[in-house]
């Protein structure tokens, strides 16, 4: 038996990682950042890159991370109650 939200915590802490990361100044390019985070792909589509606010990045990293680790979690719960029967 896992833990219920086990994904959910691990991509949201590296999320966290990653933003933090940024913010110290680690990532001067924005390459972490910018691979990685699901929803500045799109965003950049749209907006130019240095007219993003941040946090507001850092934000929608994280809830994005968090929702995709989620939908995972989710998913296993979904197999192995399928498995059990």
């Amino acid at each position: 038996m896992r833990r219920r939200y086990t994904i959910t915590l691990l991509f949201t802490a590296l999320s966290l990682f990653l933003c933090f990361y940024h913010y110290l100044g680690f990532d001067p390019k924005n390459m972490m950042l910018f691979s990685l985070s699901v929803p500045l792909w799109f965003l950049t589509l749209f907006v130019d890159i240095r007219a993003i606010n941040l946090f507001f990045a850092y934000v929608l990293t994280v809830a994005s991370w968090a929702l995709i680790g989620y939908i995972a979690d989710r998913m296993v719960q979904i197999r192995e109650t399928k498995k059990a029967q």
